[in-house]
Parts: structure tokens; C-alpha cells; sequence
């Protein structure tokens, strides 16, 4: 095993662990408010914090960038480890059991290690560059979807950029013509990785954070699949706005978009 996913591993299950801990003893957890419709609870503060010790233990001189903290600069910058310590806070704060640790380690600007873990399920999702991508130690293959006709597709609504929400639904309505359904679950790292296992399709999504999606997007892409942004180019990282599934789905769905999309959402 790659000895950074080992660690990732690791810091993965012990934070998640945690988490799980503290959705039994909901009066332990705290909830304040960041931003509009954006949430922070003491539990993802302290599930970072075991993720970044675990880290430095191993890896002193390496850079962390994490969600709540920002970024924790070491000596080597050329190593990151990017890290949402709890994917799905709205889930977890109302109780409903569909949230994820997610680590990525990016090495000269190229993620080359992933782990995504559900603790409430215990599944573990894991992929090191070029060697596939695996749950709980079972390879992930992506079946080869061939149009978007019949498609199930994730998404999540831009709750945090409601000035895009007449476009989002336009979209929507353009490929629910073509697709079998949608689902809407509020764990982006998640849903790459249901994407990886054939559960979903596709995946599309507005304004994500890279720690939101860079773990799963190397799990989904060592299943099989591709990313591009919503015209079909590399930008998702810098704009967030991204589409994810097998190639032939995700043309049909930028072909859906093509239309749509106002000047801001083609960056």
C-alpha cells in the first residue's frame, strides 16, 4: 500500500469514527453559522484536528489545507493534503445519516492519493494514481453508460449561490427530459465516489470548494470516469462547477447545458 494512503487511511477512519461517536450523542454538538446557508459544528473543528495531528506525525514538513483552518504551511509545499473532515454538515446536524471524511494528497499540483470514508455505513472508498480505485478493498469499475437516456444523476442544489438557481433548474429540466431521475444526497465527496460504484451515473454541482471534491474526483476517474467543468474544459478547480460520470453521459449533459449556461457559469 501506498504509505500515504496508509496514513490517510488512518486519519480517515479515526475522524470518522469520532464523528459517528457524536451523531449518537447529538447534545455533545455545537452548530455556528459561517456564512449564508454554510455551517461549522465543534465535531468538524475536532474531527480536522485528528485528521491534521495524525498527518503531522507521519509527515511534518508537509502542507495541509483544510476546510475550517485554511492552510497549514510546512516546509514542502510541493506536497498538500487537502481535507473536508465532515462532508455533509447540514446531514449531520439534522441527524440524517449520509456524510464522509474525504482526504486527497496532491503532489506538484497532481492528486495522486484519495480516501473517502462513510462512517455510518463503513464504507471506505480509496484510489492511488494509476492503480484503480477501491471500496473496502473490492475493485471499482465503472460501467459504461451510454447516453444520458435512462441516466440516474446526482447533483446538489447552489444553496450557497441562489443567484444561479434559475439556470440550475432550467438545466435540470432540460436533462430530466433524458434522464431516469435525479438524486440530491449533501455529500459531494460521496456522490463522485457513488458515481465510481455505478450507484449513480453522473454528477453535476455548482461553486464547490476543492476539498469538497478532489478525493472523490480521483476515486471516480480510477473507476473510469472523467471531470470536466460545464463547458467540457479543465477550470472546475478555480470555478468549482463541474460535471463527473462516464464520458458519453457527461457529453450528453454539457450538451444540455450548452443553452443555459449565463457568461459566469462558462468560467
Amino acid at each position: 500500500m501506498h504509505p500515504m494512503l496508509n496514513i490517510a487511511i488512518r486519519a480517515a477512519r479515526k475522524a470518522g469514527n469520532y464523528i459517528a461517536k457524536n451523531y449518537e450523542d447529538p447534545q455533545n454538538v455545537t452548530v455556528t453559522q459561517k456564512g449564508a446557508n454554510d455551517f461549522v459544528t465543534n465535531v468538524d473543528r475536532d474531527a480536522e484536528q485528528i485528521i491534521v495531528d495524525i498527518i503531522r506525525k507521519s509527515y511534518p514538513d508537509h502542507t495541509i489545507i483544510t476546510e475550517e483552518s485554511g492552510e497549514l504551511l510546512g516546509k514542502d509545499e510541493d506536497i498538500q493534503w487537502v481535507i473536508d473532515p465532515l462532508d455533509g454538515t447540514t446531514n449531520f446536524t439534522k441527524r440524517f445519516p449520509h456524510f464522509s471524511v474525504s482526504i486527497a494528497v496532491r503532489i506538484k499540483g497532481r492528486t495522486e492519493v484519495a480516501a473517502v470514508y462513510d462512517p455510518m455505513r463503513n464504507e471506505l472508498f480509496t484510489a492511488v494514481r494509476g492503480q484503480g480505485a477501491q471500496m473496502n478493498g473490492y475493485r471499482l469499475r465503472m460501467a459504461e453508460k451510454r447516453d444520458l437516456e435512462g441516466a440516474v444523476v446526482a447533483t446538489g442544489f447552489p444553496f450557497k449561490h441562489k443567484q444561479h438557481a434559475p439556470i440550475y433548474m432550467n438545466i435540470m429540466g432540460k436533462m430530466f427530459d433524458q434522464c431516469a431521475d435525479f438524486r440530491r444526497t449533501g455529500s459531494a465527496a460521496l456522490d463522485l465516489c457513488y458515481v465510481a460504484a455505478g450507484r449513480v451515473d453522473a454528477y453535476f454541482e455548482i461553486g464547490l470548494k476543492p476539498w469538497d471534491f478532489l478525493g472523490g474526483e480521483l476515486i471516480m476517474r480510477e473507476a473510469g470516469g472523467i471531470m470536466t467543468d460545464f463547458v467540457g474544459g479543465h477550470n472546475y478547480l478555480a470555478s468549482g462547477n463541474l460535471v463527473a460520470g462516464s464520458p458519453r453521459v457527461v457529453r450528453d449533459i454539457l450538451a444540455a447545458m450548452k443553452d443555459e449556461l449565463s457568461e459566469a457559469l462558462k468560467r
